[in-house]
């Protein structure tokens, strides 16, 4: 192996001081330092165009490393800023984990900003003031509905940007209209997080969609080893007067009795039915159907309810073959609903 194309990587351990941190990779995307790996990263060199290396849960097999260089990065928050009119001097606040790139371009943002983001992942009580900020969609349903301190927080925000998840249009317009200024986003490790906002192309982006209405993202901002110029999302999607739709993953739809069952849209339209819940819409394996649908719900309500609302606005083959009422939904690191973990704890 030619290891002068090699760069030295250091695994960030969890509870760095962010100032430490901060220094380290200022010095990584300059080079005068070594790249940094965040997560569940287990290389211990990259390529030497790598500056930043993070480590990516799959839907299904072992988590991934995705390698991104310093332009990627940078493009992305300086794209970012464009589309959010941020300036110099103005503050990013931290809620999400540095072992995703959501939060590893927090600390980019801020770097770009010339200031230091405010570390709020474990914040008790009321929350400071802060420019900007990113969240995914359970941590917005949670100040909507049971948290005042960091509801506080995001309608003191001039921006806040919601993504890694499915964002429902009931909770985007309940947010909307209790004053949150929401920024829907959508990206991935490879595209160096959100590289499409409010359905539009940060700069430099560009997006397309194949036959199969698989999402294609091409632009700055891809990972270092995408082959081409283009990158090919799982997700699938439409593009409607210019801006992306995006319908969900392609693995999200199961097969149960003959009949394809999108997960992301019962889901979206529980939510509109009934917005003081949270659901999971989940598959188990079964022997009369193939997959059979599974429902976890956190909140009061009648499971008769939802079976009939399922059954009057789907179908008859969307009604749930059984509903779990659960305390809390089960969430990865990044607070996206795990449904594989439901499916293991359902499965007989």
């Amino acid at each position: 192996m030619d290891t002068s194309s090699q760069r030295e990587l250091r695994l960030v351990a969890s509870g760095e001081p962010i100032a430490d941190l901060m220094s380290d990779l200022a010095k990584a995307l300059v080079g005068t330092g070594p790249a940094l790996g965040f997560g569940d990263v287990h290389s211990t060199t990259v390529t030497s165009r790598v500056a930043v290396l993070v480590a990516t849960s799959a839907s299904t097999g072992p988590s991934k490393e995705i390698g991104l260089s310093a332009a990627a990065v940078l493009a992305s928050a300086k794209a970012s800023h464009n589309f959010l009119g941020a300036r110099h001097g103005q503050r990013w606040s931290l809620l999400l984990p540095l072992t995703h790139i959501a939060g590893v371009n927090i600390l980019v943002r801020s770097l770009e900003l010339g200031t230091f983001p405010l570390d709020l992942r474990n914040h008790k009580g009321q929350f400071p003031q802060a420019d900007f900020t990113a969240i995914v969609p359970t941590q917005l349903f949670k100040a909507l509905n049971s948290d005042p301190n960091l509801m506080q927080h995001l309608l003191s925000a001039k921006g806040v940007l919601v993504g890694g998840a499915a964002l429902t249009e009931t909770l985007k317009k309940q947010a909307r209209e209790a004053g949150i200024n929401v920024v829907t986003t959508y990206g991935s490790s490879e595209t160096s997080g959100g590289c499409v906002y409010d359905g539009r192309p940060l700069d430099g982006v560009t997006f397309k969609i194949n036959n199969d209405k698989r999402i294609r993202i091409s632009g700055p901002v891809l990972a270092e080893d995408i082959k081409g110029d283009w990158y090919q999302s799982e997700d699938l999607g439409e593009i409607v007067d210019g801006e992306l739709i995006v319908l969900g993953r392609a693995d999200d739809v199961i097969i149960s009795g003959g009949e394809n069952i999108s997960l992301n849209a019962i889901e979206s339209s529980l939510a509109k039915e009934f917005p003081t819940l949270q659901v999971a819409a989940f598959s188990v394996p079964d022997s009369l159907w193939g997959e059979a649908l599974h429902l976890a719900v956190v909140g009061q309500f009648e499971p008769s309810t939802i079976s009939e609302f399922l059954d009057r606005s789907v179908g008859s083959f969307a009604k749930p073959k059984s509903i779990h009422t659960l305390d809390a939904l089960p969430l990865s690191s990044i607070g996206k609903v795990d449904r594989n973990a439901l499916a293991d704890r359902f499965t007989s």
